[in-house]
């Protein structure tokens, strides 16, 4: 079973930094901040190279999702949940948030003709795209599903993701 992570993993974003943002975060890659899991070391490495973070503002929903079927598996238990919740509403508060929901539709839409991803992909993907104002390159996104990994690399973006297991 997996617990909540400890406080010191969320970090506050002085708005300050927040023109200077290169790394967008999926959702994937935001549930082992918030619980231990085999990816936690690996994703606060990465929030610690760049504490600054851009979100799509449904994350927040993927989140709340994630951590329930943590617990509807039993691999998580409520109070660490709710912790977890508590860590991510602050991450949220200090991130970067595209907002748009019509350019991301529109975004997301033209990825699912083009990448064999699922919609809410699409949809983090397309805010990913509307936050580089269409200029991916040298843009960072943080992901750990392979499959959306590979869509953000062929749109461009510098992919941070876990190692693909040797087929």
């Amino acid at each position: 079973m997996w617990s909540a992570r400890s406080s010191r993993s969320v970090r506050a974003v002085d708005d300050t930094r927040r023109r200077d943002v290169v790394r967008f975060w999926d959702s994937s890659a935001l549930i082992p901040l918030l619980v231990n899991q085999s990816a936690s070391s690996m994703v606060d490495a990465w929030l610690d190279a760049d504490p600054s973070v851009a979100l799509w503002t449904m994350t927040p929903v993927e989140i709340t999702s994630a951590l329930r079927r943590l617990v509807r598996e039993g691999r998580l238990d409520e109070a660490d949940a709710e912790a977890a919740e508590v860590r991510a509403d602050e991450l949220v508060d200090t991130s970067h948030l595209v907002l748009d929901l019509e350019s991301v539709k529109a975004q997301a839409r033209r990825l699912l003709r083009l990448h064999p991803i699922r919609s809410a992909d699409a949809q983090q993907l397309g805010a990913a795209v509307e936050w580089a104002h269409g200029r991916a390159t040298g843009r960072f996104f943080c992901t750990l599903d392979a499959q959306l990994a590979r869509a953000a690399a062929r749109e461009g973006f510098r992919v941070l993701s876990a190692p693909e297991s040797p087929r």
